[in-house]
Parts: structure tokens; sequence; C-alpha cells
């Protein structure tokens, strides 16, 4: 049986489970698992972005708060044991830079969260700390509004990679 035989012949509350290691959106997470089953792939990728463009900027923010910040390894909110290891795993970049780095990357999340209220969010997995740091820097100058889409766009790229890990 593959991953999304096993995922589409779940409960819905099993599978909101599962959902909410790849999103932290609980409304996310419930409304993949009501659209199953799918038959491919293909076709729970597209749903996952469909749902998520059509969740509100509240949903977006909950999801954003079961990420820890750049650097760290707790979530505002809490997060299984697996989305906790995919994200120490996605943020082995910023993890394993050096003293300054950590450092100038934990001003950078205090300047973005006084900023936007929020944390800074990225696809981290591949990136150096110095690319996150480049990119903080860059997302800084933007507006909240365009900021917080470019953030989601981001959390959908997460969403996407987990999902990608989760049917393995």
């Amino acid at each position: 049986m593959s991953e999304l035989e096993r995922l589409n012949d779940l409960t819905d509350e099993e599978a909101e489970a599962e959902l909410l290691t790849c999103c932290g959106s609980p409304i996310w997470a419930r409304q993949m698992a009501q659209l199953r089953p799918f038959l491919s792939e293909h076709e729970m990728l597209e749903a996952a972005d469909r749902v998520w463009w059509g969740l509100n900027a509240e949903d977006w923010l909950e999801a954003f708060r079961a990420h820890p910040r750049i650097g760290e390894r707790e979530a505002q909110t809490e997060q299984g044991e697996r989305a906790a290891a995919w994200s120490e795993q996605e943020q082995a970049g910023a993890t394993e830079a050096g003293d300054e780095a950590a450092a100038a990357l934990a001003q950078g999340n205090r300047a973005y969260e006084q900023r936007f209220g929020h944390i800074y969010i990225v696809r981290a997995a591949g990136k150096t700390a110095e690319e996150m740091l480049e990119n903080q820097r860059d997302r800084l100058a933007h507006d909240p509004e365009t900021e917080l889409r470019i953030a989601a766009g981001e959390q959908a790229k997460i969403t996407r990679l987990r999902l990608e890990k989760l049917l393995g």
C-alpha cells in the first residue's frame, strides 16, 4: 500500500493529525482531510495549494506559529515529533552556522517580528545561514501586506515539501 493510499484510508481525525505535520493550520488540515480520497500525489499537491490560498490571514498566521524561529528549535504552538524533526532538518543551514551568523539571525528575527507581528518564515531547506540572512534583510523592506503574502508563499513551499516527505 502506498503512503497516499494509507492517507486516504485514515479516518478524518487521523488524516487531520497527519496533515498537521505538514501545515500547522487546523482549518487547512481539516479541509484537506475532507477532500480525500486523492487519486494521485499531483492531485493532492494541487488541492493543498488551492486550500491554502483560500484561507484567511489568521489561518496563515496560525500555521506560522507552528514553526520555530529560524535558528531555534521550539515553535510558539506545540508541533508533533515529526514536524519538529522536519523543522530541525530543514533549518540545518541556520543551526550549523557559527555564533556570529546565529546572533545575526536572532537579531533579524526580532526586527522582523517587531515590524510584521509574526515570525520570519522561509523555506529554509538547502539554504545557508547567509542566504537566509540576506533574504530576511530584503524582506524587512516590504510593507506588511506584501510581506504577509510572501510569508504565506513560503509556508506553501514548506507544506509542499513536507507533503512530499509524508508521501515518501
